[in-house]
């Protein structure tokens, strides 16, 4: 799903999981801190949430919520048509699969995409603009694109796990870390939802975005700006390959649980200990993707 659809649904999401109730101010500075997003597409959500009946808009004043949502999210998300197909979502993933396959080749013009995708002008800047953007491709110098090499193999997504665990338990360890406790609850709301049938349900994007927000969530606790930036630099580009291994999701229920234990870890400041089992949950990944080696085989 893209910004128009998912922005939208998380807003929607959070007003459930905060029970606002009906007239709660929903401030756009807020929201994109929540989301940790800028206001542009927080405000292009509540236009379309405005649109849809979900919030109200009062001159001068900003949005609030139009009435107290107790149908599950899923059930709003679908009746209000936010979960339907995307094109620039479905055709990425149909260009990760053919690069992995070998079925593109190295060097590429932005016509061989569009012809062989079937896609519109502006679908094939958004899509070349997004894989541009997690590291994954690049516009030649003159003409052309070019994939890159780092990023086409089963290797390159376990090299990217080893550097993560060399990192991320050492920003738990961090002097004046702090996990704010809003944050904190909000992701644990989200391995809970997960646990209670999310992990079927939800598409590989959103699978792979809560793992990256659980995970930036923690190190940005650190204060470590030389952390913060190199996990964010390994989330961008290991999405390629990681969401290959979701095609195989009966490992992600223990996923979610271990999730948990680390957050009440922190919760309860043993972060000796979260930072501990925040080792041994990322050695358990690796192993548990050598298992499934063949699925990100091309």
């Amino acid at each position: 799903m893209n910004a128009e659809t998912t922005i939208p649904k998380q807003i929607i999401e959070l007003i459930k999981t905060e029970a606002w109730e009906a007239g709660s101010h929903l401030p756009a500075q807020m929201l994109a801190d929540r989301l940790r997003v800028s206001r542009q597409p927080v405000n292009s959500a509540l236009a379309l949430l405005h649109d849809r009946g979900i919030v109200t808009r009062e001159r001068n004043r900003g949005y609030f919520v139009a009435t107290s949502l107790d149908e599950p999210v899923a059930n709003i998300v679908a009746r209000l048509g936010l979960d339907e197909p995307d094109v620039v979502t479905s055709v990425y993933f149909r260009i990760a699969d053919d690069l992995l396959t070998n079925e593109l080749p190295q060097e590429f013009s932005e016509q061989l995409i569009r012809t062989r995708y079937g896609l519109t002008a502006a679908q094939l800047n958004a899509v070349l603009g997004r894989i541009a953007k997690e590291g994954w491709a690049e516009r030649k110098p003159g003409y052309g694109w070019t994939f890159s090499t780092m990023l086409t193999t089963p290797d390159s997504l376990l090299q990217s796990y080893r550097l993560r665990l060399a990192l991320e338990p050492a920003a738990l360890l961090e002097p004046g870390y702090r996990l704010d406790r809003k944050i904190l609850q909000q992701c644990r709301e989200t391995e809970l939802r997960l646990l209670d049938g999310g992990i079927e349900t939800a598409t590989a994007d959103e699978l792979h975005d809560r793992g990256v927000r659980f995970h930036e969530s923690l190190v940005e606790a650190s204060g470590n700006p030389f952390f913060i930036d190199t996990i964010k630099r390994a989330n961008r580009v290991r999405r390629l390959l990681s969401y290959r291994s979701m095609t195989k999701r009966d490992r992600y229920p223990e996923h979610c649980r271990q999730h948990l234990h680390i957050l009440d870890l922190l919760e309860r400041d043993r972060n000796d200990e979260a930072s501990a089992f925040m080792r041994e949950h990322l050695e358990h990944t690796l192993r548990s993707l050598a298992k499934i080696e063949h699925i990100l085989q091309p």
